[in-house]
């Protein structure tokens, strides 16, 4: 079995490099595929960073973030000014290593620590050699892919000329089409254990997935078997589970293949199944839905959510750059799923449910790693599908 997270990186740096004091660090620069340019000063990896450039509004968990493999293959601006103050732990780790392609800050606490940490997130930037950027006017950024929307980016040094990094940025594919969660998925299958009496096998569909969303499975009594993106229908019908989680995950949903059929297939044995982010939305391409690029993304810790069975407003954690398309009041070619949840911002889908079956999907993040709590009832709500789908089996 595989570590969940931890194990072996080929980004860490060798044993005794030190992190270049900030006094000390070379001018960089942000520069955006449309030509626009921001000014900074480079620390943590010596390489250029390349990715799409993403903001996220989280004021903390600046290390779940670093460690969110939906991040893969983006460049992430934090729109807090002062990002660091506490270091990190191995403890706040979603994942075996950080995926962000590149990190841009206002201000970076070089010695933050607290009575958690093991180092400080410069140490860990420089560890992982992270291609991070400081004293970058983060607000100006977040404007600017406001108003443009999402674009590929380029972290480098500041000797560059724009020339040359734009030349960089068009070697970069852009992020319709990607599929970049086969390649964040676990390489081989692992199991976390449950707490307290066992209740049965959960399977996760592991396309990105965070450590905090098994943890929570694993706390309502069920063993937890992750399973790689390329695992076959039969393997997991083998393990008889009592339900199937889709994890969250980066790229593209419609450039995953097979992950649509499989799903469906694992939805017409009669199992539970609930979705998340990613999860989301091959959820409903599973069952004829389509999905579309967002202008820039929802990401952050404060996005507000109508849940349409209760009238409820819920405050959410996000991270997704596509979504589902809609139709009217429901799903554009899915007419078995209606939909529970809207954003509050833009309207989008948030949340759909099977008018049949056990089956539903979030968009957002209820295990909120980091961000509010308003949503992890969706994590009972899933145990209770599965008990009822067993009684259903053994009434």
């Amino acid at each position: 079995m595989c570590a969940p997270w931890g194990g072996a990186d080929s980004r860490i740096e060798p044993e005794g490099t030190k992190p270049v004091p900030l006094t000390q660090a070379q001018d960089g620069a942000l520069l955006l595929e449309d030509g626009r340019r921001f000014p900074g000063r480079l620390v943590g990896g010596s390489d250029p960073g390349v990715g799409e450039v993403a903001f996220t509004t989280n004021l903390t968990g600046y290390q779940e973030v670093l460690t969110d493999p939906s991040f893969a293959g983006q460049i992430v601006v934090m729109t807090a000014p002062m990002i660091g103050n506490y270091g990190v732990t191995e403890q706040d780790a979603q994942s075996r290593r950080p995926w962000v392609a590149g990190f841009v800050v206002r201000e970076l606490a070089a010695a933050g620590r607290s009575w958690r940490a093991d180092e400080s997130l410069l140490d860990y930037l420089v560890r992982h050699r992270i291609p991070a950027l400081v004293e970058v006017d983060t607000r100006a950024v977040t404007r600017h892919v406001r108003e443009l929307g999402a674009m590929r980016a380029l972290i480098m040094p500041g000797a560059w000329n724009d020339e040359r990094g734009l030349e960089v940025l068009r070697a970069e594919p852009l992020m319709e089409g990607r599929d970049l969660a086969t390649g964040v998925s676990t390489p081989e299958p692992y199991e976390i254990a449950p707490q307290g009496a066992e209740r049965g096998t959960v399977v996760c569909l592991d396309y990105g997935v965070k450590r905090k969303s098994l943890e929570l499975i694993a706390e309502s009594g069920f063993r937890v078997r992750v399973e790689p993106a390329s695992v076959s229908v039969e393997s997991i019908l083998a393990e008889r589970p009592a339900g199937v989680f889709v994890s969250n995950g980066p790229g593209d949903p419609e450039a995953i293949p097979g992950a649509a059929e499989k799903i469906r297939s694992l939805i017409d044995a009669g199992l539970p199944v609930f979705g998340i982010c990613l999860g989301c939305q091959l959820l409903a391409r599973a069952l004829g839905g389509r999905t579309w690029k967002l202008p820039y993304g929802h990401r952050g810790g404060n996005h507000p959510v109508r849940n349409l069975d209760t009238g409820a407003v819920e405050i959410t954690s996000q991270n997704h750059g596509f979504a589902i398309e809609g139709d009217g009041d429901g799903v554009a070619g899915a007419p078995g799923l209606r939909v529970t949840h809207r954003n509050l911002n833009d309207g989008t889908i948030e949340g759909v449910a099977h008018v049949d079956f056990p089956v539903f999907a979030v968009q957002y993040h209820p295990e909120a790693a980091p961000g509010p709590h308003d949503s992890r009832y969706l994590f009972d709500r899933f145990v209770e599908a599965i008990s009822a789908s067993t009684d259903s089996a053994t009434g």
